[in-house]
């Protein structure tokens, strides 16, 4: 078998971890998550078009063109881009090489979206800003900007600790699988660590930066760009979000 190259260009996600991506029923790639995912953004593009900032593999964006919604993407990978294509309603989604905070593609969309975290994959307040004014830049008026990303898991962290495990699953067969993130509170940044272990013994790291915001900071985000927030919920059954909640799709709206 011929080894794989990773390209340095495609950043987090290049070759190697692209072909493993939409592996597995579970968690991001589970049909019912999807579908209620698919379902509320088909709900707030309406008859307009609809941009996928961090398209990844078209796992969102295939199911919503199926349901009529013209999608185009904008994607860092050429790696995770190049899986688009063999998807149905892939012949109706059109994909730009580039980075959400900067890159433009032409005409004015009714909704503009980025999911699963990825605005955490900006490591920097200003990127965070920059992917707001982005955002903003490509709707119509009236147009609306909506992220799904955690909230910061730092209530489980007591004074003095730096590091909160999210999956400890091991397998039936010795192997396993370890996720950990590590956070420093004072610059808001933090890494996400996976440990991988198979059954002969082997073990895979891998770390992945990222930075976390607040709600309140996001809202802040959105009025530097010319949005004010028009929803807020717990998850994509709109459930009402609370202090408990750990997670938030937020959706902000353009002066119409």
């Amino acid at each position: 078998m011929d080894e794989v190259i990773d390209d340095p260009a495609d950043g987090w996600f290049p070759e190697t971890v692209a072909a493993r991506y939409d592996v597995g029923r579970g968690g991001a790639n589970d049909p019912a998550e999807i579908a209620r995912t698919v379902d509320l953004l088909a709900d707030l593009a309406g008859d307009g078009p609809a941009l996928e900032l961090a398209i990844g593999t078209g796992r969102i964006a295939a199911p919503l063109a199926q349901r009529g919604v013209p999608v185009h993407g904008i994607e860092l990978s050429r790696a995770m881009a190049a899986r688009i294509a063999g998807k149905p309603g892939a012949e109706q989604i059109g994909v730009t090489i580039g980075d959400m905070t900067t890159t433009r593609v032409p005409g004015e969309f009714s909704l503009v979206y980025l999911v699963f975290n990825t605005i955490s994959n900006v490591t920097t307040q200003d990127g965070q800003v920059d992917v707001f004014r982005n955002a903003a830049a490509h709707l119509r008026p009236g147009g609306c900007f909506l992220i799904e990303v955690a909230v910061p898991d730092l209530r489980r962290m007591p004074p003095g600790q730096d590091t909160v495990p999210f999956t400890v699953a091991p397998d039936e067969e010795g192997g396993g699988y370890v996720g950990f993130d590590r956070y420093d509170v004072v610059t808001q940044e933090f890494t996400s660590n996976h440990v991988t272990v198979t059954p002969d013994g082997r073990g895979e790291f891998r770390s992945i930066s990222f930075r976390y915001a607040w709600p309140a900071e996001m809202d802040l985000m959105a009025r530097i760009a010319g949005l004010h927030l028009s929803h807020r919920w717990a998850d994509w059954n709109r459930s009402p979000f609370t202090a408990d909640s750990t997670d938030h799709v937020s959706v902000w709206e353009k002066a119409g």
